[in-house]
């Protein structure tokens, strides 16, 4: 009776642990989903855009694309609708999505791909695409460019993707050597970054109207959809990759994309030997720039700290009005006779005018102010000092604070080379210096190699304008980071003509020591200079514009820590 009870309670005991068990994974088992296949028909292919003819004319209306999404880390209740979506079919298009086999935010599916979860996955992918007498394009994890959450590998680190998307392609090529790969981003501003190159890529894709472009809302989206064809293909101008173009919901179809891409066709034929030549975009891109000095200079228009022994360049923001007046002459003049080098940032504006040109850069190109480009020139021109002359800066960011800002790509291009063009010999004692501020987007807007000579950036500490704790201002470090890492497509030295760091004398020593612990260890730098005054009122709004302004001790300390690895110019 004694062993019929204890058995009782024993099975009691069970039965609880199982229930609360169930309780306990019940959320994870809800969302433990295994693998889904599906049509993907609502993302057509209505356009190809090769140069080099390399994809198949009929591909376009003999292709079905399907989406495989993997949740779990077994392919077998796809395998079946897989094979017959493949034998069925000319041609295939299948786009992967790895997501993490439960909801947590934790987990990292480009990680999860690095530590070979996906293996199983890749392995039953091959064996089935093997089974193709058509061609299998494989596109993996797309839109990751897009800046929103919509897919789990969205907003994270570009080299960590890269190393994913080589990690996923070497595997599927080694075990099905027929498959061609298919490299997905949307088209977005930024799409460059993630570009893993050229070796484990044979094809890109583009979409129109995709929904997370649509959720992003940071770049201008009435554009004509000439526009937004033109602009989603000139990002992809370092890649030389044929390119399928997409289209969801209905944004497009073949007939009318084929007209587009016509006319994108003759833009591209007219600067062929300029914006879109090889020549400027070959890879491997390497920077083997090494400096053997630098150069330290300031933005002081208060002359705090111009006399400083350490002081090798000054700069100064030039516009038309400045140019007509006489202004720019004296200016210029004053910072010769100190014997300084000279960043003369070009501003194609009136400043103080209530109506700026809106439409400068092309004004630029039309001639119209070509009495002031030639005036500018006839000063800059004769003189011992090296000018770097830098055009129309921080042209990427998607404001308006500048005429020139958001505007056409190949126009600003054009406008770049067209003012640095000018002269028919280019003065040897002029540097022509292309200037972004390093934000996304910038490599669309680079002039070409044979017209720049060196890449500014600029470093501020404070991220956003909302933040007022200088606390919060990020590291130097950081920043370059980020921003020299948009610049690998250019074997270019980089000048950091402006930088900056708000706070006590205290909080601005600390930020300091590490850009010079930074430009001490890039021996890409060739150049940082300081802007030692408070940032333009107008363009902060209600808040109070930040003021970047240090002491001459703090100069000494940065100047000192930079001095401990090599000699300032």
């Amino acid at each position: 009776m004694k062993h019929k009870k204890r058995l009782y309670y024993f099975v009691i005991l069970i039965l609880l642990v199982l229930f609360g068990s169930f309780l306990y994974f019940k959320p994870v088992l809800k969302t433990m989903v295994v693998n889904e296949f599906r049509d993907r028909s609502y993302e057509k292919l209505v356009g190809v855009y090769d140069e080099k003819k390399d994809v198949p004319s009929d591909v376009i209306n003999n292709i079905k694309h399907v989406s495989i999404k993997w949740k779990s880390f077994a392919l077998s209740s796809n395998r079946k609708a897989l094979q017959n979506a493949i034998v069925e079919n000319k041609n295939v298009l299948i786009t992967i999505e790895t997501w993490p086999s439960f909801n947590a935010e934790s987990i990292s599916v480009l990680d999860e791909v690095l530590k070979g979860s996906y293996d199983k996955e890749i392995k039953a992918l091959a064996n089935v695409a093997n089974l193709s007498k058509g061609s299998v394009f494989v596109r993996w994890n797309p839109e990751m460019e897009v800046p929103v959450k919509q897919y789990p590998w969205q907003y994270q680190s570009p080299s960590t993707y890269i190393d994913a998307f080589n990690y996923f392609s070497v595997h599927l090529k080694k075990l099905a050597p027929k498959v061609k790969i298919v490299w997905a981003p949307t088209g977005y501003p930024g799409d460059s970054e993630f570009w893993p190159g050229k070796n484990n890529v044979d094809l890109i894709s583009i979409v129109l109207g995709s929904g997370g472009e649509k959720l992003s809302n940071i770049y201008p989206s009435n554009l004509t959809d000439l526009d937004k064809l033109r602009f989603k293909l000139h990002r992809l101008r370092f890649m030389d990759k044929p390119v399928f173009i997409l289209s969801a919901d209905g944004m497009g179809n073949v007939q009318k994309t084929d007209s587009i891409l016509k006319k994108i066709e003759v833009e591209r034929n007219l600067y062929k030997n300029t914006i879109y030549s090889s020549e400027n975009f070959k890879e491997p891109f390497v920077n083997n720039q090494i400096r053997k000095n630098l150069v330290l200079g300031v933005f002081d228009p208060m002359k705090k700290l111009i006399d400083e022994p350490e002081i090798g360049v000054e700069h100064i923001f030039v516009d038309w009005g400045e140019i007509q007046r006489g202004e720019f002459l004296k200016k210029f003049n004053e910072i010769i006779t100190r014997k300084h080098d000279v960043i003369l940032t070009m501003e194609p504006w009136k400043s103080t005018s209530n109506l700026p040109d809106p439409n400068v850069l092309q004004s630029t190109l039309n001639g119209k102010y070509d009495k002031e480009i030639s005036k500018l020139y006839s000063v800059i021109a004769n003189v011992k000092q090296t000018v770097y002359l830098r055009w129309a800066h921080e042209m990427e960011i998607p404001i308006h604070r500048y005429t020139w800002q958001s505007q056409d790509p190949v126009v600003y291009i054009n406008s770049f080379r067209y003012f640095m063009n000018f002269l028919k010999e280019k003065p040897k004692n002029i540097q022509r210096v292309w200037g972004p501020a390093g934000d996304r987007g910038s490599a669309d807007w680079y002039p070409g190699n044979d017209v720049v000579d060196y890449i500014s950036i600029a470093i501020y500490g404070l991220p956003d304008k909302n933040i007022t704790d200088e606390n919060m201002q990020e590291a130097f470090s950081n920043i370059f980071q980020r921003k020299s890492y948009r610049m690998r497509f250019f074997n270019k030295p980089i000048f950091i003509t402006e930088f900056g760091v708000k706070g006590s004398e205290k909080y601005q020593d600390r930020w300091l020591i590490d850009a010079a612990k930074t430009i001490q260890n890039d021996k890409q730098i060739f150049g940082a200079c300081y802007f030692n005054l408070y940032d333009n009122p107008k363009a902060w709004g209600h808040i109070k514009a930040p003021d970047w302004s240090i002491s001459k001790n703090s100069l000494k300390k940065f100047s000192s820590e930079l001095k401990q690895s090599f000699t300032l110019k």
